[in-house]
């Protein structure tokens, strides 16, 4: 027996959008039948990480894990960063600025064997624009043409992919602060998608008139605050739950969460920092120095329907097309990794891709 161990570079070539979103609508209707699970994200802290650059540098650990019957896999992602202020923007990174660690390792849950170890890196892209593209298949208009994308960067792109793949998008409006980079990603998706991808200069353009309409930002607060901009029927999505105005949000007719994304509650020996729970450990003066991230869930998102009450049929979700339908693209994490890295697993296995380690590495004859 043997292990795939794969590279970035390994995975860019096996997951397209298409391969991805038929993964993840697997998951997802394995989830709405009882057939699949997650565990919410949790995260370790340990206070005061060595740094003579950044003065609150902390260790931050991260993990969530799924399984799906469907596809015969569980994984967990793990993420070991440093984490920093910088000009007061939240930072990381992994030995050095500018190199990250998040891996995801997959096992069968037909015998526990481990199969594969792969960086998180495109699957992480891969997989947020995916929701949201499905999220978008079951809740925007379906004749829906027009796509609006606020952002530049990676998500952006993958979001513009996938509402591509599941509506029949003709054209797209993108916006970002620096000019030059919103150009960039108006020719590259152009190009790439063979649509008419236009660069605006500003967030009134790019919503007036686009039926679905993607925040895919880092920003840690809201980017649209104006609910007049909202036309009727439109799709709203996010990257981060911050990015919409809450008077937006209270605008939608129709509001749908993806999943739970945090451990909900402090469980014994968690300290909540900004919207989560974590495990920290450190110094009363050292924790004082922790960033506390905004928390920008929005109101009454606990309560919201999720997408697989949408594919089960149990909420109806859009029933007019004139509805405004919000949909908070966060949560189950795991479940994704477990669907799109166990199908890159496969698929990895039967074209011969990635190099094979052996299994017994991973194996005792010592029982805990």
């Amino acid at each position: 027996m043997n292990m795939l161990l794969l590279t970035n570079e390994d995975v860019e070539q096996i997951l397209d959008m298409s391969t991805c979103l038929e993964a993840l609508e697997t998951g997802y209707r394995d989830l709405s039948e009882n057939n699949a699970t997650h565990r919410p994200r949790s995260g370790l802290i340990v206070a005061s990480a060595p740094s003579q650059e950044f003065s609150d540098a902390h260790f931050h650990f991260g993990s969530m894990e799924g399984a799906s019957r469907t596809i015969g896999t569980f994984a967990i992602r793990m993420k070991s960063d440093i984490n920093y202020t910088d000009n007061g923007r939240l930072k990381k990174y992994c030995v050095e600025p500018g190199t990250y660690c998040g891996l995801v390792m997959i096992f069968s849950i037909f015998n526990g064997e481990p199969l594969a170890i792969m960086p998180d890196g495109i699957i992480q892209h891969m997989r947020v624009g995916g929701t949201a593209g499905l999220g978008a298949k079951y809740l925007a208009n379906p004749d829906s043409s027009v796509a609006g994308i606020i952002g530049s960067g990676g998500m952006a792109r993958t979001f513009l992919w996938a509402f591509k793949e599941v509506l029949p998008i003709e054209t797209a409006k993108v916006f970002s602060p620096t000019e030059a980079n919103r150009k960039s990603f108006a020719v590259e998706m152009t190009d790439k998608l063979g649509i008419d991808v236009i660069a605006v200069d500003n967030i009134e353009e790019l919503i007036k008139g686009s039926d679905v309409v993607a925040t895919c930002t880092d920003a840690g607060e809201a980017v649209v605050h104006d609910p007049g901009l909202i036309n009727e029927g439109v799709y709203l999505t996010d990257n981060t739950p911050s990015e919409w105005g809450h008077n937006i949000i209270e605008k939608a007719d129709v509001l749908v969460r993806l999943s739970w994304a945090n451990v909900q509650f402090p469980e014994p020996g968690t300290t909540r920092v900004g919207g989560e729970y974590l495990y920290v450990a450190g110094q009363t003066d050292e924790l004082s120095r922790i960033p506390q991230p905004k928390t920008a869930i929005p109101i009454g998102v606990d309560y919201w329907p999720h997408l697989a009450d949408v594919i089960s049929g149990d909420f109806k979700g859009r029933t007019s097309t004139n509805e405004v339908v919000y949909f908070n693209n966060h949560g189950s994490q795991g479940l994704q990794f477990a669907t799109v890295g166990g199908r890159v697993f496969q698929i990895a296995k039967e074209k011969g891709i990635g190099k094979e380690i052996p299994t017994e590495w991973f194996l005792q004859d010592i029982r805990d």
